[in-house]
């Protein structure tokens, strides 16, 4: 690819440069042939016919000229753009792998809104930056150069004047870009909080019309876009400053140059095609000159785009996998947590947690809400990095075997799954993406939904809508429990994944779970302590730390804060069915 990046380049940079030359050699065409015509003319021996002969001759150079103009400039056009939608692409995938491979804690701490800004619009700044900006920084340099070189061949002195605005364009284009650079990271920055508004706004819309909030919401957003057009406006009044000053400084160079140069003709020091040559010159110089603060505007928003996007390419990710790190190797699925602590940010979620779970082994979790328990679950899967202590699968220290080889081993049903836009099947093969179909019913009977879908007229290729929205909370918790269980991990983690669900379907899916997992090892989260009383041993957690621990019966004999909270249930229960 990076190959590939250079021959592109390489060829639109010739290009660029052969059409920059075939431009500048239309002014000589032209002024040797106004030369050569004046002097047909003053010889007077000469008949019209030659010297409409001469003319034509002229023109059809010129013409050939051009056609080959545009042809190399069709070239550069092409190779340009090419080249900008590979390193926009490229770019893109490699923004969009870095997020795959960030770390939980970092997705906390960074709006997603702020994220799609980057990628999509700071990316696109880049994109249009090696289209519109590199290219054409050389071709314009490539036609200054040219056209002073054979300036000054014609004339010095014309030549110094005709090129003496070109300091003051450089100096005026170079503070210019310092300006738009800031504004352009500003703007960018105010994008990304308006694309976190509209998102938010989004996926929140039940809550904001349940609470009539929208005209609330639209004042939210009204000031995000104002700030925006306002940023917006500043850098169009640098930009257009920037160009009214230019066009300025190049008219008067224009004229002194109409001036000087018309006395030395009269004068006889320069021919009239000599002049006509310098005049065409400048008028050639009038495009450059013109894309120069289009270019500016490109090279600021490119530099403050690319350090949006290195800022996130550059980081490192909390959760990082040793280099050439073996695949685990998982024979008894044996877990054990040894004195393991965790800090999300300034808070203690977990201190000294210690325990261990074997195959046919279930391990309940309870406790308050705060109390660390998704934090395990969390911790399992390498979504995080325990802050002291260490966790192992079968002796296997999990920061010391490759990542991805640990997670397929680790099966997950979080609280409130994610479901993705598409179909019922999609969405449980994407645990397995080559099971056949007799594998995803088996999946979704053991999840107790397969009966809801055979009812559904398209059965499993039924769409589901964003996030699942077709789905009720039951249901959407009992596809990713199909879509869990679908590949067979040997340790599975269901963090309160059931608490949709009524008491009943909750009894038939453990019941299910139970014969799937005579060779697994399970940690089950949950709220409903019912949930738990077949488990062969429950952590009960309070202020982060394992208070109690023990089987069911053992837990109510002991009289504290389990049999607390089963008796606030069994109570509630009661109340309930009363």
């Amino acid at each position: 690819m990076a190959l590939s990046f250079k021959l592109h380049f390489a060829g639109a940079a010739l290009a660029a440069t052969v059409t920059g030359v075939l431009f500048l050699l239309i002014p000589r065409l032209l002024g040797e042939g106004v030369d050569q015509a004046f002097t047909l003319i003053q010889d007077g021996t000469h008949t019209r016919d030659e010297i409409e002969a001469l003319l034509l001759k002229t023109a059809i150079l010129v013409i050939i000229v051009a056609t080959l103009r545009g042809t190399f400039g069709f070239v550069q056009m092409f190779l340009g753009e090419t080249l900008a939608e590979r390193v926009g692409t490229r770019l893109r995938m490699r923004f969009f792998q870095k997020l795959q491979e960030l770390s939980f804690g970092f997705h906390d701490e960074v709006h997603s809104g702020q994220l799609m800004s980057r990628g999509l619009s700071d990316v696109e700044g880049v994109r249009a930056f090696v289209q519109n900006g590199i290219i054409q920084v050389y071709r314009v340099l490539v036609m200054v150069i040219a056209a002073a070189v054979l300036m000054v061949m014609l004339d010095w002195q014309l030549a110094l004047i005709s090129l003496s605005f070109v300091p003051f364009i450089t100096l005026r284009s170079t503070r210019m870009q310092l300006h738009l650079r800031k504004f352009w990271k500003e703007i960018q920055d105010a994008l990304g909080d308006l694309s976190t508004t509209m998102q938010e706004n989004l996926a929140g819309v039940k809550v904001v019309r349940a609470f009539s909030a929208q005209r609330y919401e639209e004042q939210k957003f009204d000031r995000g876009a104002r700030e925006v057009l306002e940023l917006r406006l500043a850098a169009s009044k640098i930009e257009a400053n920037g160009a009214s000053f230019m066009s300025v400084t190049f008219l008067t160079a224009w004229a002194i140059v109409m001036w000087f140069g018309g006395n030395k003709a009269i004068n006889g020091d320069l021919t009239i095609g000599e002049l006509t040559q310098f005049i065409a010159y400048l008028s050639l110089l009038s495009f450059p000159v013109r894309m120069i603060p289009m270019i500016v505007n490109s090279i600021a928003r490119a530099a403050g785009a690319g350090g949006r996007i290195y800022e996130i390419l550059d980081l490192e990710s909390a959760v990082y996998e040793i280099p050439n790190s073996p695949d685990i190797k998982v024979t008894g699925s044996v877990v054990r947590f040894e004195d393991v602590g965790f800090d999300y940010g300034k808070v203690h979620a977990l201190r000294h947690i210690n325990f261990e779970a074997g195959p046919d082994h279930t391990i309940g979790i309870v406790g308050a809400p705060g109390s660390g328990k998704s934090s395990i679950a969390n911790l399992l899967p390498r979504f995080y990095d325990p802050t002291y202590g260490r966790i192992t699968i079968d002796g296997q220290d999990l920061k010391e075997v490759n990542l991805l080889s640990m997670r397929r081993a680790v099966g997950i049903v979080q609280q409130d799954p994610f479901l993705f836009d598409g179909t019922i099947r999609d969405n449980i093969l994407y645990g397995d993406i080559d099971a056949d179909d007799a594998r995803v019913i088996e999946a979704a009977t053991a999840a107790q939904v397969h009966a809801f879908i055979d009812q559904l007229p398209d059965g499993y290729l039924s769409e589901i809508g964003e996030r699942g929205a077709g789905l009720s909370g039951g249901q959407r918790q009992r596809v990713a429990i199909a879509r869990t269980i679908l590949p067979n991990p040997p340790v599975l983690i269901f963090d309160d994944s059931t608490s949709s669900v009524d008491a009943g379907t909750d009894a038939r899916i453990r019941a299910e779970l139970a014969k799937i997992s005579k060779e697994r090892t399970t940690i089950i989260i949950a709220h409903r302590l019912s949930s738990l009383m077949h488990a062969q041993e429950i952590l009960v957690l309070d202020a982060s730390r394992i208070v109690e621990r023990g089987t069911h019966a053992e837990l109510l004999s002991l009289g504290g804060r389990y049999s607390e909270l089963w008796e606030l249930q069994q109570k509630q229960g009661s109340e309930i069915d009363e």
